[in-house]
């Protein structure tokens, strides 16, 4: 049902409580290398931490024949991305609604001391029945936590705060940033800082409005 970068998604029926899932896993090319695996383990368990209807559901994570595997609810509906195609997208109290839900479920991620990192709108997922959900918590981290080290640079550029493109430690606030990034283009149609120079870029972050 989806591919990434990381791996794929496939609709599944878990034999004991006959359940429609849907099972994540890791490409097969990427199943040695050890920093995706720790990332692939710690959007699992940082998910499963959150109980809120506004973040994706996460049920149970393991490995197979050395095969990463995590298993959570099936989303059926579009990315928030592919849902602004839509003709109901176009109505400005549904687009209030979903950025009212959105905060709602990040108001109770920063509740547990857990900063997403990478809002946007392809990390968005809109329900058929209008239930907006976070997904891809993947570089994610507990405000506690040093596991994403400064100087990185994870998350995706045109929604990511000045200080997380500069590579310094972020809190809350740049998933607000990045928050506001995405409504931004929920009313626009266009990204806040476009361009296709990293470089280029981040000096319209740091310096225009």
């Amino acid at each position: 049902v989806g591919r990434g970068a990381m791996g794929q998604v496939y609709a599944a029926i878990d034999d004991h409580t006959g359940r429609k899932v849907a099972i994540k896993v890791v490409n097969a090319d990427l199943e040695g290398e050890p920093d995706i695996r720790v990332r692939f383990f710690r959007e699992a368990q940082t998910a499963a931490r959150l109980v809120h209807r506004n973040v994706i559901t996460i049920y149970d994570l393991g490995e197979d024949y050395g095969s990463p595997f995590i298993v959570m609810e099936l989303l059926r509906g579009w990315t928030l991305a592919s849902y602004l195609n839509e003709a109901s997208a176009a109505d400005l109290e549904r687009k209030v609604d979903l950025m009212i839900q959105l905060c709602d479920g990040m108001s109770a991620a920063h509740a547990a001391n857990i900063i997403h990192r990478d809002l946007k709108p392809g990390n968005l997922f809109v329900q058929f029945d209008g239930l907006l959900k976070v997904l891809d918590f993947g570089v994610a981290r507990l405000a506690s936590s040093n596991m994403t080290s400064t100087g990185a640079q994870p998350g995706t550029l045109h929604y990511m705060s000045p200080e997380q493109a500069r590579g310094e430690e972020v809190d809350q606030r740049s998933d607000i940033f990045s928050g506001g990034s995405v409504f931004y283009f929920m009313l626009t149609g266009r990204k806040p800082f476009p361009g296709d120079e990293w470089a280029r870029v981040i000096r319209k972050l740091e310096s225009e409005d």
